[in-house]
């Protein structure tokens, strides 16, 4: 379970998270969504060690993880995906893969071969363009390239950021789909920022609503969209 009590982040005397609280539950997806500007990525990249806490607790599977690098997040297996279909365009795809799993790679090379041939299963495209430049792929291609750069560490956390942002509505209903087939097959637990609040909340389990970096709704997802009052007033619609 992750953990999150009194959270404040600051950008200068800006408090992009102002002390907020919530809790995602293990083999679940929690979406957390809000406008531009309500704190969302900032959450994400607090967890991953992106950006410094102010004060607050966040703690993964009862540890604390607050203070730790980026790269010791990643080794207790959070992964997080950022917004903007992030990948290496210079480097192949195959090549971007291999990037996750580097710190496994010396230990664990037999299953890494493993978790690549599985990711090709997932997203059969990506093998077919394996030895393709990143920065050639389409912006649906890229962002199923570096969602499999997080897989790759078979990560028991999944941050994704944004994973609908540009994309055809087609190409996000295929992505959105497999990352929730993972949830249910595999136990990943996956917290899900997304602007696009009816397929975020039609594909959770639970909700959290951030406005001006605090928690204003905590609901189970059907409920909260469901809510019109509440996406009246803080979603616009």
């Amino acid at each position: 379970m992750l953990e999150i009590k009194d959270l404040v982040t600051e950008y200068g005397s800006v408090k992009a998270l102002n002390g907020i609280s919530l809790v995602a539950h293990e083999g679940k997806i929690t979406t957390v969504i809000g406008a531009n500007g309500a704190g969302k990525s900032t959450l994400l990249r607090t967890i991953s060690a992106l950006e410094h806490p102010r004060s607050g607790s966040i703690t993964w599977k009862n540890k604390s993880i607050v203070g730790l690098s980026p790269e010791k997040i990643v080794r207790l297996g959070i992964a997080h995906v950022p917004e903007g279909h992030a990948v290496i365009s210079q480097l192949s795809v195959e090549e971007n893969i291999e990037m996750g799993a580097l710190f496994r790679m010396r230990s664990n090379k037999t299953d890494v071969l493993l978790a690549i041939q599985e990711i090709y299963q997932l997203f059969p495209r990506l093998e077919e363009r394996k030895k393709q430049l990143a920065g050639s792929l389409s912006g649906g291609e890229r962002q199923m390239l570096a969602i499999s750069r997080a897989l790759v560490s078979r990560p028991s956390l999944l941050l994704l950021d944004e994973p609908s942002l540009g994309l055809a509505p087609l190409v996000v209903e295929q992505i959105i789909q497999t990352v929730n087939d993972l949830c249910r097959n595999t136990g990943l637990t996956v917290l899900l920022v997304e602007q696009n609040a009816n397929t975020a909340l039609g594909v959770a389990d639970h909700g959290i609503l951030l406005s001006l970096g605090t928690v204003a709704a905590d609901l189970p997802a059907a409920q909260m969209k469901a809510d019109v009052a509440l996406r009246a007033a803080y979603l616009g619609y």
